[in-house]
């Protein structure tokens, strides 16, 4: 069993269903102070995290991930218990696997032996480890980033280990995310009985032309970096449950995921614009969840495409699709942010899984990144 696999194990037999950690990131510490990173455990409210650095001068290259999962679903319809590692067919089952505790393995395993190797290597080493990025991420990374700026510390360099690879490891690597931009809208009427419609007034048949006009928009078309713009309906409620009652009120919930060319100020006034025209009386409240960014070739991106070349043989290709991660935080401090992570086929799903052999050759990645920009 390799170092990366049984660390991954480990980690994977602790049930930290978000915002519990169940140790995972004192067993992470004990590991790097093994090997010389200094180890702070910082905690926001029910949010346990840590912040471990190799190092105090040149540039700082961060490892950042999540030892938080999403929970299991029902646990009768997995194959293997979901908090039980389970290899078969070279696949190791449990949730987790994939997203991200393989990652957060891969990541200690490649600096002990780049430490080993190198321990007069330039710049400094870091991990930010939160469990807190499945849930609301209030008080996980948002808020060890805010604590380290307030403290003038910069991180040039950081890789969070999401899941980003769709065929083999390291075929695909984010330079980047879409924004997300929440609304929640509540549409009011008047309710009353259904056979006197003049006595009522209908919100849904007031909400239908506005939101199909919504939907139909064109909110840009996107660039060479991003997909166009895209608005989504997620919830739509209303009425009281029986057949003879217009309801009062009509609640959307909505989502866009964003491009850089647009801003959410921009959204927000195009969305209130339509509902103004169409004469709603309305409700509306707003959720900036992160704001699009991208990191261009340079140290990082080019660091990272060598390290996929060298190992596997292959080329990589950079892409922003997908949902958001801990890097929209990291991103607007300056740092230069990519993900990059284990196949993400089977994340946040049943009997959730990882190939073993994915594992190792990730970690050898990390460690050819390591050594690639912060060389002896």
């Amino acid at each position: 069993m390799s170092a990366t696999l049984e660390l991954t194990n480990d980690l994977i037999s602790r049930p930290s269903v978000t915002p519990e950690d169940f140790g995972c990131q004192q067993l992470l510490a004990d590991r790097l102070s093994a090997i010389g990173f200094t180890v702070e455990h910082l905690r926001f409210d029910d949010t346990d995290n840590i912040w471990a650095r190799r190092g105090t001068d040149g540039s700082l290259l961060t490892f950042a991930g999540h030892t938080d999962v999403v929970p299991t679903g029902p646990e009768d319809k997995w194959i293997s218990p979901p908090f039980e590692p389970t290899i078969r067919d070279g696949l190791l089952y449990g949730r987790g696997t994939a997203d991200m505790k393989g990652s957060i393995a891969a990541f200690v395993t490649a600096c002990e032996r780049f430490v080993a190797e190198h321990d007069d290597h330039t710049g400094s080493i870091a991990f930010l480890i939160t469990s807190d990025e499945e849930g609301p991420a209030t008080g996980g990374t948002v808020k060890v980033i805010e604590t380290l700026e307030a403290r003038g510390e910069k991180i040039d360099w950081c890789i969070v280990g999401e899941p980003t690879s769709t065929d083999k490891v390291g075929d695909i690597v984010k330079n980047g995310r879409r924004g997300s931009l929440n609304g929640r809208l509540t549409v009011k009427g008047k309710q009353g009985h259904i056979a006197y419609p003049h006595l009522a007034e209908n919100p849904i048949h007031s909400l239908t032309p506005a939101l199909t006009e919504l939907c139909a928009v064109e909110w840009d078309q996107g660039n060479d970096d991003f997909p166009p713009t895209s608005f989504q309906v997620s919830n739509l409620n209303s009425g009281t449950g029986v057949t003879n009652v217009i309801p009062g009120t009509a609640e959307l919930v909505f989502n866009f995921r964003y491009s850089t060319e647009v801003t959410h100020e921009q959204l927000q006034q195009r969305v209130e614009a339509i509902l103004n025209q169409h004469g709603l009386n309305y409700d509306l409240s707003w959720e900036l969840s992160g704001k699009p960014f991208r990191t261009a070739s340079g140290a990082l991106v080019d660091a990272v495409k060598h390290a996929i070349k060298s190992t596997t043989g292959y080329e990589t290709e950079l892409s922003t699709s997908g949902g958001t991660s801990d890097g929209r935080f990291i991103a607007p401090t300056g740092a230069q942010v990519i993900e990059l992570g284990p196949l993400n086929a089977t994340i946040h799903q049943l009997n959730e899984c990882v190939s073993v052999a994915d594992l190792d050759t990730l970690s050898d990645i990390y460690e050819a990144v390591l050594i690639k920009l912060l060389p002896s």
